[in-house]
Order: C-alpha cells, then sequence, then structure tokens
C-alpha cells in the first residue's frame, strides 16, 4: 500500500462516528440491533482486523512471505455484483474480516490470466484488476445501515416504521395470512400464500397446462375446457379465461440485479414448485431490446418455428482495428470495463486500432475515440440506416458473404455464418410479411425458404450443408402472383427513403461524419465491429435501433473473424449439458414438479390475439409476445386486473419506484393495499421500494453468499465464475428444515417451501438421498458441474493433500452455520469432492491462455457458425396489441411513441433527458452510500452543453430543478413519506449535445440509510449524506395512454429512459 493510501485507512469507530454530518452520533446508531451499525462488538471486531493490516503495513523490510494477505490462507475467491459486470475477485481476510479486495488472477480480469494449474501460494501474491466499485465493497459489506433481523411494518407503508419478529413468525404469518395488521389499525385479511397456492397436484396442473395452451390457440373451446375440468374451475383464477392460468398465477416475484444460480433457484421455487408463472427479473430497466434484438438476428428456423437465438454478441477488441460504440464504451459501464478496458487502450496506444463514440454525451470513452458524433437521443437507427445507405451506395458492403443462401454456401466461400439477406419475403397490402417458403409456390414443403438465383426460384434450406446455394442480393418482382421482395433489398429501401442530409437532419450528425466514419468502418475488412448496449436500447424504438446497428455487422460478414464480432469463450454449464452423465441435471431432479401455466402478469410471451382475452384492437395493455422480464410493467398491470389482479408480491434486490423511469407510478401502487394485499422482500437494507413492504428480509451481500454468474461474449476464452462465501454472514441465524443458516434469499426460499411442502426442496429434493435443506445443496452441485466438465475427459484436477489443507484453512473463520466439510461434501457425493475443491480454490473454471487469441489470424476460437437474420420473420408476422398495424421484420427508424402508437416527442419543452452511469457508480449499494467513493464523486451534476445553458440562462453551479410534462413540479412524490426534490447543480461543459441534459445514475435516495427509520420504537437517524444529488426517474415520461407506468418499446420491452423531454427552472 502506497504511504498516502495509508493515511485513507480508518478506525471503524472513526468511520461510524463521521458517518452523521450534524445531529447523528455513534450512540445514536447504534440503538437498534436490527442493523449491523447496532452490534458494537462486530464493529469492534473489525476495527480491530483494520488495526492488524496497518499494523503489518507500517512494519519496515517486510518480505512478501511475511504481509498477512499474500498468503493462501488468507484469500477466498468469489465474484463481485457491485455492477452487472460480475468481476471474479480475491478477498482478503484478516481475523475473519474482509479488509481488502483485488482482482482474481486465474480470471479474464488478467491478461494473460494465471495457468490454472498455478499453486494457490504463487497465486495469492498476484493481484489482478478490479474497478473501484469492486473494491469498496469493503464499505458496501460492512454498511452500519444493513439490516440482520426480520422486520414487520409498524405503521402505513412507506412510513419506515417497523418492529423486529422472529423469522419463524414472519414465515407463518406471510404463508397463513390474517389480520395480520390489526395491531395498527388495519382491519383487513391479509391472504397468505397457502390461500393463493391451490394448484397442487403435479399430473392435473400438466394436463389442464396443455388444454390452456389448446384453448389460447383456438384449438379447444372454453365450454369444453370448463366440461373436462368441471371439479376443478375453483383452482383458476377465471373459469372463463383458462388461459389465465390457476390462482397460483396470482403470487408475483420481482427481481432487482440476481444472477445465474439464485435465477434457477427462484425458477425452481415459483414454476415447478409454487406453481405461478409470475417470475419477472429486472431486464428492461437495462437493456432487454438488445438481448430481443440479437434473439431475433440470431434465431435459426427448426421444426416450424424460429427458436434458439443468444442474447448478446461483442467486438473482438484484442484483433480489431475498427469498433463504433454506440451508446456505450469501454471505460465506464459496458459489460464490463475491467477485461474490456486494457485490451481497447491497448489497441489505441498501440495504432492498430481506431474508435468512433455515438453518444450525445463525451463520455470518457469518447473523449479517447478518434471521432465522437453527438447523436441526438432515440435516433440510433437513423444513423444505421444512414450509413446502410452509403455502404450500398458505395458498394461497401461483403456481396459475396451476404449472397451465401445457406450453410454448405458458408463453408464454400470459407465463412462460418451465412444470413437471410437472400431470402424471399411476401410482401403484403400493409407491408413485408412472412418469408417466402417452397408450398407457397405450390411446390414442396412450408420448411423450404426461396431466393432468386439469376432470375431463377431456387429453393434452400438454411441449415443445409451438403449442396451450396447462393442467392441474388437486390430482387423485386412476382412469383406465381406472390410479391416479394429479398431481405437486404427492403432493408436498401428503408435506408434509401431519405437522403443523408435527411438522416443527417434527423441525427444531427453532419453528412461529412457520417460519411467518413461509414468509410473507415468498411476500410478493415471484417477486422471492423459495431458494439451497443444500453444507450440505443432504452427507448421506445430500442428494439429497431438494435436491429439496425446489428444489421451494420452483418453487412460486413465480420461474425467469428478475428476482429470482428463474437460470441466470447463461452463456459463450462452449471447445469448438466447432457453431453456428460457424470453432470447432476437440475432440470431432471424435481421429482413432482407443478406445471406453471397461464399468461403473465405483463403478458410477455404471449400473442394477444392468441388468447382469450381478445376482442379487436385496441387491447387495454399491451401484449409483449417477444420479449420477457417487462419489469417495469408489472405492477402497473397488477393494479389494472389486466389480465388479473396479484395477492401478493415479493421483491427481491429490485425497487422497482426508484430504478425504473417514472417510478412513482410503482410507488403509489406499492403503497396501496388494496392493489398489493401482501408484500414481502428480501434485501440487504430497507431501500427505496422495500421499504414499501409489509416484512422484510435481510439478505445476505455478495461476499456473504454463493452464485455463478456468466461471463460477457468479451472474454475469448472459456470462463466459469462462482461466487462464495468469504466470511460468516452477517445476518441472523435461523432454522429451517431442522438446518441452522444465515438469513437469506435462499433461508425464504426453503422456509416458505417447507411450510407449504413444496416439490423440489426438503429431503430426496434432488431424487433419493440428495436433500436440498441448505444453500449448499443446491450452488455446490454447480460448482461440481464445473469440476466435472462437459464432455468426459474435461475434469479439473483433483484438489492435492496441500490444496485440501489450504481450502480449509483458508476458511476456518467461518462459522458452522455456513461451513462445514462434511456438509459440503455431502452436497456433491465423494466422487466429485474433490474436484470441486479444485473450482472453489480458485472461484471458478477457466481455459489457460492461448497465444492464438490475439494473433490476428482467420476465425476466432471459438466460432458461432449459424444463420444470421437481417429480416426478423417472428416480428414481421406480429402486430401491434394497441394499433393493430404489422410490426416491421427489418431495422426502420420511427420517433418516440406511446402506447397506442402516437408520436410522443413533447417539444415544447427544451431539453431532452438521457442518464449514465460514472465508472463510480453502480447500483444502489455504491454512490453515494459508499463513503470511499463519495470522497470522489460526493454528489451528481445535471451536466449540460455550456451554450445551452447560456441561452437558458444558467451558469455552471446554479442549482435547477428538472420537471416535465408529466412531473410538472420536479418532486418525487413518496406516499406516506413526503417528497423529494430533483434538483441538482448545473455543469455546464462543451462536452455536451445542445439542447440535452445528461444526469448520473446511483443518486438521490431516501431509502438506503437516507431518511430516518423507526425501529422498535426508536428512531434510527438517516444520513444526510445518502441524499445527495438527484434521481430524475420521477421526471421520466408518464405513458399518457396507460398512465401508471413509463413508454415502453413495444417489441424489445425495454422501458424509456431516453424519450422525455424536460426542463430546467432555478432552485
Amino acid at each position: 500500500m502506497a504511504e498516502k493510501d495509508k493515511d485513507f485507512t480508518c478506525k471503524l469507530s472513526e468511520y461510524i462516528e463521521k458517518l452523521p454530518e450534524t445531529d447523528i452520533t455513534r450512540r445514536t446508531l447504534l440503538k437498534s440491533g436490527a442493523l449491523l451499525g447496532g452490534s458494537a462488538i462486530l464493529m469492534s471486531q473489525i476495527e480491530g482486523a483494520f488495526k492488524l493490516l496497518r499494523t503489518a503495513e507500517a512494519s519496515g523490510g517486510m518480505t512478501a512471505g511475511d504481509y498477512p494477505l499474500a498468503k493462501a490462507e488468507s484469500v477466498i475467491y468469489s465474484v463481485c455484483l457491485q455492477c452487472h459486470t460480475a468481476c471474479p475477485i480475491k478477498v482478503k481476510i484478516l481475523n475473519g474480516v474482509a479488509v481488502k479486495i483485488d482482482g482474481n488472477p486465474y480470471s479474464e480480469n488478467m491478461t494473460p490470466n494465471l495457468d490454472y494449474s498455478t499453486p494457490l501460494t504463487k497465486a495469492a501474491k498476484i493481484d489482478a484488476k478490479v474497478c473501484p466499485k469492486g473494491q469498496a465493497g469493503i464499505q458496501s459489506l460492512y454498511d452500519p445501515y444493513r439490516i440482520v433481523k426480520a422486520l414487520k411494518r409498524n405503521g402505513p407503508r412507506g412510513s419506515n416504521k417497523w418492529k423486529t419478529i422472529s423469522f419463524d413468525k414472519a414465515i407463518d404469518e406471510i404463508v397463513n395470512g390474517g389480520k395480520l395488521f390489526a395491531s395498527i389499525g388495519e382491519n383487513r385479511h391479509v391472504p397468505g400464500l397457502k390461500e393463493i397456492y391451490v394448484m397442487r397436484d403435479p399430473k392435473l396442473s400438466a394436463d389442464m397446462a396443455k388444454d390452456a395452451k389448446a384453448v389460447a390457440d383456438g384449438k379447444m373451446k372454453v365450454a369444453g375446457y370448463k366440461s373436462k375440468y368441471t371439479s376443478h374451475l375453483d383452482l383458476l383464477i377465471d373459469p372463463d379465461h383458462p388461459d389465465l392460468g390457476p390462482k397460483n398465477n396470482q403470487l408475483l416475484s420481482m427481481w432487482g440485479r440476481i444472477e445465474h444460480g439464485r435465477i434457477e433457484l427462484g425458477k425452481r421455487f415459483m414454476y415447478g414448485g409454487f406453481g405461478s408463472q409470475n417470475l419477472i427479473e429486472h431486464t428492461t430497466i437495462c437493456e432487454q431490446s438488445h438481448h430481443i434484438a440479437y434473439k431475433e438476428a440470431t434465431n435459426q428456423y427448426e421444426d416450424g418455428k424460429w427458436s434458439g437465438g443468444i442474447t448478446h454478441m461483442k467486438p473482438d477488441s484484442y484483433n480489431a482495428e475498427f469498433i463504433i460504440y454506440f451508446g456505450t464504451g469501454f471505460v465506464e459501464a459496458n459489460f464490463g470495463p475491467p477485461a474490456m478496458c486494457e485490451k481497447v487502450t491497448d489497441g489505441l496506444a498501440s495504432g492498430r486500432l481506431k474508435v468512433a463514440v455515438v453518444d450525445p454525451r463525451m463520455s470518457k470513452s469518447a473523449s479517447r475515440a478518434w471521432k465522437w458524433l453527438p447523436i441526438k437521443p432515440s435516433t440510433d437507427a437513423a444513423l444505421a440506416l444512414a450509413m446502410v445507405r452509403w455502404m450500398v451506395e458505395n458498394k461497401r458492403y461483403d456481396a459475396k458473404y451476404l449472397a451465401n443462401a445457406n450453410k454448405a454456401a458458408a463453408k464454400s466461400g470459407g465463412e462460418t455464418t451465412w444470413s437471410n439477406s437472400t431470402h424471399l419475403v411476401k410482401i403484403e397490402k400493409d407491408g413485408p410479411g412472412a418469408l417466402l417458403r417452397e408450398s407457397d409456390t405450390g411446390l414442396g414443403d412450408k420448411d423450404s425458404f426461396i431466393v432468386i438465383k439469376n432470375g431463377t426460384p431456387t429453393v434452400v434450406k438454411a441449415d443445409d450443408d451438403k449442396s451450396a446455394v447462393t442467392g441474388d442480393l437486390d430482387y423485386s418482382g412476382e412469383i406465381k402472383g406472390i410479391k416479394v421482395k429479398t431481405a437486404f433489398t427492403i432493408l436498401k429501401e428503408e435506408a434509401f427513403s431519405k437522403s443523408l442530409a435527411e438522416w443527417s437532419e434527423i441525427t444531427g450528425i453532419p453528412v461529412k461524419d457520417i460519411e467518413e466514419v461509414t468509410r473507415e468502418f468498411t476500410s478493415h475488412g471484417k477486422k471492423a465491429g459495431v458494439e451497443f448496449y444500453r444507450g440505443p436500447v432504452q427507448h421506445t424504438n430500442g428494439y429497431y435501433n438494435a436491429q439496425a446497428i446489428i444489421a451494420l455487422n452483418i453487412l460486413i460478414g465480420n461474425t467469428d473473424h478475428k476482429g470482428g464480432m463474437s460470441v466470447g469463450g463461452g463456459h463450462w454449464h452449471e447445469y448438466a449439458s447432457g453431453k456428460n452423465k457424470g453432470q447432476f441435471n437440475h432440470e431432471k431432479t424435481q421429482p413432482n414438479k407443478l406445471t406453471a401455466f397461464g399468461h403473465k402478469i405483463t403478458r410477455e410471451g404471449s400473442h394477444y390475439e392468441k388468447s382469450t382475452l381478445f376482442n379487436g384492437y385496441p387491447a387495454k395493455r399491451p401484449w409483449l409476445p417477444f420479449t420477457s422480464n417487462v419489469y417495469q410493467e408489472a405492477l402497473p398491470s397488477a393494479a389494472d386486473a389486466y389480465p388479473y389482479t396479484i395477492k401478493a408480491l415479493w421483491l427481491h434486490m429490485g425497487s422497482p419506484g426508484l430504478a425504473a423511469p417514472a417510478g412513482h407510478t410503482a410507488l403509489q401502487i406499492l403503497a396501496d393495499v388494496n392493489k398489493v394485499p401482501l408484500f414481502f422482500a428480501t434485501d440487504i437494507v430497507l431501500g427505496e421500494s422495500s421499504m414499501y413492504a409489509d416484512y422484510v428480509f435481510p439478505d445476505t451481500a455478495i461476499w456473504e453468499r454463493f452464485g455463478n454468474p456468466h461471463s460477457s461474449p468479451d472474454v475469448p476464452l472459456a470462463a466459469s465464475k462462482f461466487r462464495q462465501p468469504t466470511i460468516t454472514p452477517l445476518t441472523e441465524v435461523v432454522t429451517v428444515y431442522g438446518e441452522k443458516m444465515h438469513c437469506s434469499y435462499e433461508a425464504v426460499v426453503l422456509a416458505i417451501a417447507e411450510k407449504l411442502g413444496l416439490a423440489g426442496f426438503g429431503k430426496d429434493a434432488f431424487g433419493p438421498r440428495w436433500d436440498f435443506t441448505r444453500q449448499e445443496d443446491w450452488y455446490l452441485k454447480n460448482a461440481a458441474n464445473f469440476a466435472v466438465g462437459d464432455k468426459e475427459g474435461d475434469s479439473v484436477p483433483e484438489a492435492s493433500f496441500d490444496e485440501i489443507k489450504t481450502f480449509t484453512e483458508a476458511r476456518k473463520h467461518l462459522k458452522p452455520t455456513v461451513f462445514s466439510m462434511e456438509r459440503l461434501e455431502k452436497a456433491v457425493g465423494p466422487d466429485k469432492w474433490k474436484r470441486t475443491i479444485t473450482v472453489l480454490n480458485r472461484g471458478g473454471r477457466w481455459a489457460n491462455w492461448k497465444n492464438e487469441v490475439t494473433d490476428g489470424k482467420g476465425m476466432l476460437l471459438k466460432t458461432y457458425g449459424k444463420q444470421l437474420n437481417l429480416y426478423a420473420e417472428n416480428v414481421a408476422k406480429a402486430k401491434h396489441s394497441l394499433t393493430g398495424k404489422r410490426f416491421s421484420g427489418i431495422a426502420i427508424y420511427e420517433p418516440p411513441k406511446d402506447a397506442a402508437g402516437n408520436v410522443a416527442l413533447d417539444m415544447d419543452m427544451p431539453l431532452q433527458l438521457i442518464t449514465y452511469k460514472d465508472i463510480l457508480g453502480g447500483q444502489s449499494r455504491t454512490l453515494p452510500n459508499n463513503y470511499w467513493m463519495s470522497a470522489i464523486l460526493p454528489e451528481n451534476y445535471l451536466l449540460i452543453n455550456a451554450g445551452t445553458a447560456a441561452k437558458l440562462g444558467f451558469k455552471d453551479g446554479d442549482k435547477a430543478r428538472l420537471i416535465s410534462l408529466t412531473n410538472t413540479d420536479g418532486k418525487w412524490r413518496l406516499p406516506n413519506h413526503g417528497t423529494k426534490d430533483m434538483v441538482g447543480k448545473v455543469k455546464a461543459v462543451e462536452g455536451m449535445r445542445p439542447d440535452v441534459v445528461a444526469v448520473s445514475w446511483s443518486f438521490g435516495h431516501w431509502g438506503y440509510g437516507a431518511s430516518d427509520s423507526f425501529i422498535d420504537g426508536k428512531t434510527i437517524k438517516g444520513d444526510k449524506r445518502r441524499t445527495t444529488g438527484l434521481c430524475p426517474n420521477a421526471a421520466m415520461r408518464v405513458d399518457p395512454v396507460l398512465k401508471n407506468v413509463c413508454m415502453t418499446d413495444p417489441i424489445g420491452g425495454s422501458s424509456s429512459f431516453y424519450d422525455t423531454r424536460v426542463k430546467l427552472v432555478k432552485a
């Protein structure tokens, strides 16, 4: 540690003492044992560990062998989650306290990574990269505002009044219901989970599910269904609409930043255990339209349907010569900087790589770019289409690649992928529709497509690897009286629908810049790529923006080429791949599981026309057949009882009332006990949304629990990360299935499963002799699957005697409630245990470095090798559920629109609002709640172009209030909790597009320790520093049609963060 850094290592007593700015002291902070800061013993232990560390670092002449944190037994490898990159980390332990966090040298965070066989003693002395958020995890872990005991609401929802309750009693009340809040004047019956869990027969659920689908598809009449199941109709939400499913669906579970391991556990609980369809992740808050566009671009046609698409590709930045970043970068945010930044900056420094950044804000990445394109928000598709026009006009696309119509043609041309650019599309009265099939011409089957070759229709099967078929790219005509065009022609016509000057006017990017960037993009063969993430997709036109950007990559045929687009190195599967029978197969080990069925509360994954609710257009609320996890739509749908009400909500790690655009509308619903009769949460703090819950269970923090998050496609070699407890969890000890464990999400899952007798939990849950009574029974099987490998002969070596000794020594500080060698071995079996230790000792499994990764020659080591879809038939065949109009199968540009398809620009407001993430900010647990990082960035700003600021009468440092048409006074209205101003300081800079205002995420809290809470009659003072800055989400446009939710992308499902016009008024 550098000398200057030592001055910042303060005593925990000082840390606690300095929390307040004014009237809070350590004594008042420690009033409640329900919060971590209330434990004087723990705080003393933490302080003691840091004192030992300071003493060791202050010793002169200390060798590496003497330094306590450079020893293998002082290290446990795990995985961060301060942002969604989930970097592999090395947590350094002293006297049972986590005192330092660095990167894992076995992982992608070091280039080249250590060989997997490297001894633990050597690896302990080598640290890999990790970002400031990851290092500051120490403060998040020991946040004094963490809750450690179960709490029950003791006042109106949102009042932040609580009383401690035993874990067992809380579970009992949630399961059994009753007049649970009579003591505070709520004389109402609260439905328990037992009342909702009505479908309990696995065979009956499977039969009713199959027939309910038949009803929705029009293959079975409702009357016939009711007759067949007459004695079971009481199980359904509505017998006249059996496709809504059973009453079990009235349990809604909403998740925030949750990752693999927990995701699959939650699905086991919700789907096969409880039998509810309504498990909604947060993805539409972050980037969902990105994922859906990639899925549609990579779906394969098999057995009469499109499926199997992937959600992500990244440029091969080790070998690329030119990368365009749309609405993202390589320095901050994205997925993710520690592993990505080094590769890109090395390329920039060496002169191998140029980058361009498309972003209204000059980000840190844009400041390093060859060219910055300050685009008007929401016009990304317009810019991409302008580039397409220039590429076609100047013949700067790979015509040979695009002509390949199937796998055999690709192989003969030295390619691994091909596209449907030459496939013919039927042109209907309302626009391009389905792809033309052989059966449409009166010949052949419905699974073969048609291309034109030298004017002659030719049959093609996309996956045919024997008979090569190429087609004409640009064709428009008739076949058997059917009007057709190639997918390429349809895209070309959209691009040529406007001149470059007109596209320039829409985007705000000069024609010269469009031409220069496109010329550069097409000057490097396959060693160029276009990367995008959140920026272009969190719009109502997000899917089309994404599809247009993906089209640029398809046009140069760069997928699988070194320097082009990559699917990454993949991973060893934690859930059996089927290739190695030695792996645990979780999907086949849930005896007597239920079949969850019915339309989800959000109607995601369902077509309006294939429902018993179809009654012409418009539908009451949007149906979203192509997407999933439409987080912002769940609560408003329940409030409107469309398609049905809910009776219970389980919120985990999420905050729809803060994180979603127009989040204040969600708070109004959460506060209403009639719309959400039972509301319980698992959280590490009393957050902005969980403070509205009836019950809050303390969850374990990142560094205290298990998980197995996946790596980004930016990682070129196979990587399987594994999170594991590094310290004894700080939450209370509870007993479930007779086992002592720490309160956590997993403990609540198991406790509810025990009370209700859910399938797949408890004794013999995975089959005879394989119990599921503790969280390690689930997670360690995932680690064992990594260890065994996906195919025979792919296992890691067994841990040696010395490695097993290091494993136990490194965990000697863990209490029996979290660590027992006997229990852990039992979870995977003695035949896999030693190999599993090898994985745990390294925090996962990584392929060894290969020099071929960076040699720039030929194809990537792991290739995609399938068809890419310029035209998305799935989308083109569907209709907007409110307008009844056909969606486009090709990328198009359209302005922001509301739920009814009306243009929603609010041009009478002078500024367009956007948000971004600073490298110091991630989720709520970072800025401003993390004091290390807040010392660097104590508040956020209203970032605005200097010329625009002057025009509006503002100067740097002025305070301004953010208002919009749907929030005219610039305030968050917090039910039973007052208001919070959306006021911040103006920061006038040159690096912003004129007439755009940007606000960084992470600030503006009222929960998370920012405001006072009242527990067991005691006042816990909030820390004013946590209230700094502003969260702009309440200014974001409420959909004028739906009125209780933000605007939403009708295809990709993304919530609209960047389509709101606002005004600044002096405050």
